[in-house]
């Protein structure tokens, strides 16, 4: 298989969450460490003020929109509760390691907590960060809050309340690739390069269809067979192509041995034996079954 450039998408991330959920609530920040400034890079006031939101205060729950995790904190006694938003970018691994652990070489920032294991930031390629932001109510009669800065990202297609009447009505308005669609967060958020080659090589749908092309049936199948993949990514612990992609214990997932067409470029399609190919898409790469995803007549 081929290891192509990726950023961890919503199997991977909500791998993390899970992780972090089962030891951070409840602990409390007793020291903030910022290794490099790049990695809260977005908060207002610079290491400083991130030091100062975030050293003395208490985790609540954790929670993910997309392919963004956040921890609700309350910082001070008196003071409302926000929260601690995560993105792990292309290269970024949230770790709890015992204080004892020698420092990683792409460590990024340090949070000591009174537990047992610290939290640690590591970033190869600094494209990730953390930083506090307010939580916000998305609309008026939403019992949910979300970080203010991701508050315009859709919800994902494992979310119980993603709504799969709206999410059809929307996408067959556009006339852009499926594959284009599937990418934009605010349309359906989570969904990445490696899980839309797959869902679409299970729909046996081109990446180029347009969406104003599909019937209502084709969504609800693609929507299908998306939550198929990744729930399945999901029981594997993510797609892990080398070091970077790891829970929040260090372990890498094991998805990447199942994927179908993601980066099997050469190799032989498992439901029609066609060679899967490789084409340039948005910056990045797209592989398909030349014989059951047919390129469609409209785009040559």
């Amino acid at each position: 298989m081929q290891h192509c450039t990726l950023m961890p998408e919503l199997p991977e991330v909500e791998v993390v969450r899970r992780g972090l959920v089962s030891h951070l609530p409840g602990d409390t920040v007793q020291a903030v460490s910022v290794l490099h400034p790049r990695a809260i890079r977005r908060q207002i006031g610079g290491p400083r003020a991130f030091s100062t939101e975030i050293s003395g205060a208490r985790f609540h729950t954790v929670s993910r929109r997309g392919k963004y995790l956040w921890a609700v904190i309350s910082p001070e006694p008196h003071r409302s509760y926000r929260a601690l938003v995560m993105h792990l970018g292309m290269s970024g691994q949230l770790l709890l390691r015992s204080a004892q652990a020698a420092q990683h070489v792409h460590a990024r920032v340090h949070l000591a907590l009174a537990g047992d294991q610290d939290l640690w930031f590591i970033d190869q390629r600094t494209f990730g960060g953390l930083y506090v932001d307010d939580l916000v109510a998305v609309t008026s009669a939403d019992d949910e809050h979300l970080p203010a800065s991701i508050a315009h990202i859709a919800r994902d297609p494992l979310d119980p309340r993603f709504d799969d009447d709206a999410f059809s009505r929307s996408l067959r308005r556009r006339h852009s690739g499926i594959k284009r669609a599937l990418l934009d967060q605010a349309l359906i958020s989570g969904i990445g390069n490696i899980y839309a080659d797959e869902a679409l090589w299970r729909s046996a749908v081109h990446y180029e269809r347009s969406c104003a092309a599909l019937r209502k049936g084709d969504v609800q199948e693609l929507l299908t067979h998306v939550r198929d993949v990744m729930s399945a990514a999901l029981d594997e612990g993510g797609t892990s192509f080398d070091a970077l992609y790891v829970n929040v214990n260090g372990q890498s997932g094991y998805f990447d041995r199942s994927l179908d067409a993601y980066g099997r470029s050469g190799e032989p399609c498992s439901r029609c034996g066609a060679l899967i190919v490789r084409e340039a898409f948005m910056n990045r790469s797209s592989f398909r079954c030349p014989t059951c995803q047919r390129r469609p007549r409209s785009i040559g």
